[in-house]
């Protein structure tokens, strides 16, 4: 890594963040609807998605990570010590959200004896063998995970806006699509 910091994150990895943001968004407002749904093709169709964006979003999440692990971010901006902790914690457990989810609904998926084939093309192997009960046990797992997840992506999302509308420290800047 280079031994200054840049004053904003590089675009592959603004790329990375605002994708999976909207991956994020996307798969979770499909999974609460859909998972009140009836049975129905409907309801087998948005299951697919959801798992497909899950696979993208697990995909996603290891690129970020290799690219966050190579490239070195911008300098914190000044706060108290206590916030930069706190925004430090956020960012692990959105690291770790990341994987946690996707991999327990494909556990899940595996235990239901359900396949994933990653966008109707690629198979992907079974994580755990077939059992109902761990399957019931993961779908909980997986569902309160991703609830993490949402409190966690609004934790970080009101955390930027603090920055941007009362600490007005341009912060936000850093990871704008546009060039400041």
């Amino acid at each position: 890594m280079p031994m200054t910091s840049p004053a904003r994150y590089t675009p592959v990895a603004i790329v990375l963040h605002w994708l999976l943001a909207l991956a994020i968004i996307g798969a979770f407002c499909m999974g609460v609807y859909m998972s009140d749904l009836p049975f129905s093709p409907t309801r087998l169709k948005l299951y697919n998605w959801h798992k497909w964006a899950g696979v993208t979003i697990l995909a996603l999440s290891a690129l970020r990570l290799l690219w966050r692990l190579t490239h070195r971010p911008p300098a914190d901006a000044p706060m108290p010590a206590w916030q930069a902790r706190a925004a430090h914690a956020v960012h692990l457990l959105l690291y770790i959200t990341f994987f946690a989810v996707p991999l327990t609904g494909w556990a899940m998926s595996s235990a239901k004896g359900y396949p994933i084939v990653w966008f109707g093309v690629l198979p992907l192997p079974d994580f755990v063998p077939k059992d109902h009960d761990l399957g019931e046990l993961l779908e909980q797992v997986h569902a309160a995970l991703a609830w993490g997840l949402a409190v966690l992506v609004l934790a970080h999302v009101g955390g930027a806006l603090k920055h941007q509308f009362i600490d007005r420290d341009g912060l936000l800047a850093r990871m704008s699509l546009r060039r400041s």
